[in-house]
């Protein structure tokens, strides 16, 4: 479907620039297309066929987005490799993918396994002439054939961030991305706009979603590496109406220097996904954007869509909660014995969704592990409120048991965070003799005078937690470890401890 959704783009936008990258080059929707016919001419006079492997570890990049379509064009499946990965995890994803072909840059070709076929590319920079991209990767003498339409036929294989272990690879036919354009559209062409990309393009957030804001008509603003600072800049400039990120992100922007000095009046909404939102950030954000925020709970398996808080939403859902379903999409929560839980009792949350992965890639055990009658385990912890509101809890590998009690980090994370002094925290767990684990609040403080003691988080939360889970030790840190993707690296942070368990 995504070649369809290029050819219709073309004929509906034609001259609108669809990629305007920092590199000044700026590609029009009606030049994707041919150049993308091109390049799947290159890819067919390479041996690639349909239902081969495609493996592209490359930046992001106009060359990416290029390189992902033509192979749509040919029914070849694309994998990416995010550029962020270091050698070893780029190894295990050459192993996990076994391709046929891959395209990669000279930087980000270490790790790559020696007998595999590579072809190194270079990324093109300052150029308005679109006969430099991918010169040496296009044939106008080898045109590909229509594909047969077949929802089933494998499009892309999106990698996990590998948070848990060796990153595991989601398959996505034509059946979920259409599914996927259709839920974030609601079938709606057009409307255009400007969009500048949080993930990298490896990322579900842009190799699911592509072919929505290709049908919407959108120009997407390419960033090689997401900073700040140049975003703020795309967002008055272009006038953007809704930011998107992760909380990270979200909060990077709110310490852009001169945050004060910028033309914000355009911004309609805040949308951020890719993990919770403490509820200080929503306030921050919400107070010095001025526009309503939206947290968006999903994952690489869900395709993108899950939960999501409105945007007209309570103060109470707002900041504690990640919403209700989004239409299309059911959710519920069971105990370890696979039954449903009371609402208010702490369970595992399951999805199910048109946008699921198909399966992982040549990984048939965790296959039947994750999708189970349908329903995606998303080995989140979570409740469930009277209102139908959920909430989370935390990964089912974060909770630790204190004497004998469960602790849900994140639960006490939603709470301590909203201390004035605190500008973000999260909970571990520590080794302790006799009670088992402790919790230890690793605080990043914000611009008062003072940190904040333990003493003051205790007092905070005492009206709200009951005391075995309030933290038991403090440590002031200027920031909170990061991962790939802007997530907390919490395993960082554990490793601080002797014979902290991962």
């Amino acid at each position: 479907m995504l070649p369809e959704i290029v050819r219709a783009a073309a004929l509906n936008f034609e001259n609108r620039t669809v990629i305007d990258s920092e590199n000044n080059i700026h590609l029009s929707y009606k030049d994707l297309d041919l150049i993308s016919d091109e390049v799947s001419g290159a890819l067919l006079q390479r041996g690639l066929l349909e239902g081969s492997i495609l493996l592209l570890s490359l930046p992001t990049s106009i060359e990416y987005l290029i390189i992902y379509i033509a192979a749509s064009k040919i029914g070849v499946i694309t994998a990416g490799v995010n550029p962020r990965f270091r050698a070893s995890e780029r190894k295990s994803i050459c192993e996990i993918t076994e391709p046929d072909l891959i395209i990669a840059t000279s930087e980000l070709s270490d790790g790559i396994p020696k007998d595999l076929s590579v072809e190194i590319t270079e990324i093109t920079e300052n150029t308005e002439n679109t006969e430099k991209l991918l010169a040496g990767l296009r044939s106008d003498s080898f045109q590909p054939k229509k594909l047969e339409e077949n929802l089933d036929r494998a499009v892309c294989i999106c990698f996990t961030s590998g948070s848990t272990g060796i990153p595991k690879g989601a398959l996505f036919t034509n059946k979920e991305l259409l599914a996927i354009q259709k839920m974030d559209t609601e079938g709606v062409w057009g409307s255009g706009g400007h969009l500048v990309p949080s993930t990298a393009f490896a990322h579900v957030g842009s190799m699911t979603k592509l072919p929505w804001q290709l049908s919407k008509g959108v120009t997407l603003h390419v960033l090689d590496r997401w900073k700040a600072e140049k975003v703020m800049g795309l967002i008055e400039t272009h006038r953007i109406s809704a930011i998107a990120g992760v909380s990270a992100q979200i909060a990077l922007l709110l310490k852009v220097e001169n945050f004060e000095n910028y033309d914000l009046s355009c911004v309609r909404a805040i949308v951020a996904g890719g993990g919770p939102s403490p509820p200080s950030l929503v306030i921050r954000a919400k107070n010095n954007f001025n526009a309503p925020y939206s947290i968006r709970y999903s994952s690489t398996e869900s395709g993108g869509i899950g939960l999501a808080t409105s945007l007209e939403a309570s103060v109470e859902e707002s900041l504690y909660t990640i919403g209700k379903p989004r239409p299309g999409v059911q959710a519920k929560i069971l105990d370890e014995d696979g039954n449903l839980v009371e609402n208010g009792e702490v369970g595992e949350l399951f999805l199910k969704t048109p946008s699921s992965m198909n399966s992982y890639w040549h990984d048939s055990k965790n296959t039947k592990k994750f999708l189970v009658d349908g329903w995606l385990k998303t080995e989140d912890l979570a409740r469930k409120d009277e209102e139908g509101l959920f909430r989370l809890a935390g990964r089912t590998n974060e909770m630790f048991v204190r004497g004998g009690y469960n602790v849900y980090p994140q639960e006490v994370e939603s709470v301590l965070s909203t201390h004035p002094k605190i500008e973000q925290m999260v909970l571990i767990p520590k080794p302790h003799d006799t009670l088992g684990q402790t919790g230890v609040a690793f605080v990043v403080p914000s611009h008062s005078e003072e940190n904040p003691t333990l003493e003051d988080l205790v007092e905070f939360g005492k009206d709200k937690l009951a005391k075995y889970k309030l933290p038991e030790e403090i440590s002031i840190i200027s920031e909170l470890p990061l991962k790939n993707g802007f997530k907390i690296d919490r395993s960082s942070l554990k490793n601080l401890f002797p014979g902290a368990s991962e």
